[in-house]
């Protein structure tokens, strides 16, 4: 009797033990995933989206010789091709440009050195958390493109693992953030304020910047119980 009730027990110890491995192994494997895995199609997307400017460049360029030989206008429009043509629910002005990443548009990519980042960014879905999950996201105003006179704000995850906006609590004042839109600008922005602040708190979402170009990054705390916030402004 007693060697049946220990045999049981060392079964049930060993399904236990069995279970915990397995989502062990699933959990790890998540994170492995997302870490190089997404890491890789998002570096591919950002080198799409160089490729697409360099060759809208070489076009447009193009075009302009041809239209000076003959005496007309350019034929392409790039202001017509990338600006102030939303095709997506949120009135993006600068989605369309052909380059997507794991479905969704690409309007820009975004550069912080000091924490190695370069992704893609995609606008908002109506909030969609699949967005959030593979990108950064150009969370607010849905009316207002990036590298625009005003606030745009951009919200990343806090994996924990490097990856998305994870790194975030190392940045300091002075640090510089590069965005690259549609236009092909790369426009040059420095740290100037971090803080945090509660998750219920948006009011660094429609702030005045007295009609300069300045960023806000968003992410959650380690702890998940805050928000961490980052206030940039373009450097002229």
């Amino acid at each position: 009797m007693f060697n049946n009730k220990y045999s049981k027990t060392l079964t049930i110890v060993l399904i236990i033990v069995i279970i915990i491995i397995v989502a062990l192994l699933i959990f790890f494997g998540i994170r492995v995933y997302r870490k190089y895995y997404i890491k890789q199609a998002a570096t591919d997307a950002v080198d799409q989206f160089k490729n697409m400017l360099n060759d809208t460049a070489t076009n447009t360029t193009t075009d302009e010789n041809n239209a000076i030989l003959n005496d007309v206008g350019p034929s392409i429009d790039l202001n017509s091709l990338y600006q102030d043509t939303p095709t997506t629910d949120d009135g993006d002005s600068e989605s369309g440009t052909g380059v997507t990443y794991m479905g969704y548009d690409v309007i820009g990519y975004i550069e912080i050195p000091e924490t190695d980042v370069e992704y893609p960014i995609i606008p908002d879905y109506q909030s969609s958390i699949n967005a959030l999950n593979v990108a950064i996201v150009k969370l607010y105003p849905s009316n207002l493109g990036l590298n625009q006179p005003g606030n745009v704000v951009l919200a990343g995850h806090n994996y924990r693992d490097g990856s998305f906006f994870s790194n975030n609590k190392r940045l300091q004042n002075g640090d510089k953030i590069y965005i690259t839109d549609t236009s092909g600008e790369r426009v040059e922005y420095e740290i100037y304020k971090k803080y945090e602040t509660s998750t219920s708190d948006s009011s660094y979402m429609n702030r005045d910047t007295e009609g300069k170009r300045e960023i806000s990054l968003t992410t959650c705390t380690d702890d998940t119980t805050m928000r961490l916030i980052i206030w940039a402004r373009e450097v002229e």
